[in-house]
C-alpha cells in the first residue's frame, strides 16, 4: 500500500484529518517540504508498539550474537542459578 503524503501546510491546517487518519488506518502519513519526504506521523499506539518491536529485535540479535560466539549454558544451569539467586533474596 502506498504511503499517504502531505506537504507540511496540511499538518497546521488539518492536523485532526491527519490524525484521525494514522489512528483509524493505522498508517504513517509523510510530510514533505519543497516536495521532499521531511518527517513521518503516525499515531501513539502505532509508535510504542514500533519501539517495543524494535527492542525485542535488539535482544534478539545480541542472544544470536551470545550463540554465535559460544556465550551459552545448559538450561539446567541457567534455572538453577536463577533459582539460587531467588532464595538469597528471600533470605535477606
Amino acid at each position: 500500500m502506498e504511503p499517504t503524503i502531505r506537504p507540511s501546510s496540511d499538518l497546521r491546517n488539518r492536523y485532526n484529518e491527519i490524525s484521525r487518519h494514522c489512528k483509524e488506518k493505522r498508517q504513517p502519513v509523510i510530510i514533505t517540504v519543497n516536495g521532499r519526504g521531511d518527517t513521518a506521523v503516525l499515531g501513539l499506539q502505532d509508535y510504542y508498539q514500533m519501539k517495543e518491536e524494535l527492542a525485542l529485535l535488539r535482544v534478539l540479535a545480541e542472544a544470536e550474537e551470545d550463540v554465535a560466539n559460544g556465550r551459552i549454558s545448559p538450561i539446567k544451569d541457567t534455572f538453577n542459578d536463577l533459582r539460587k539467586s531467588l532464595q538469597e533474596r528471600e533470605n535477606k
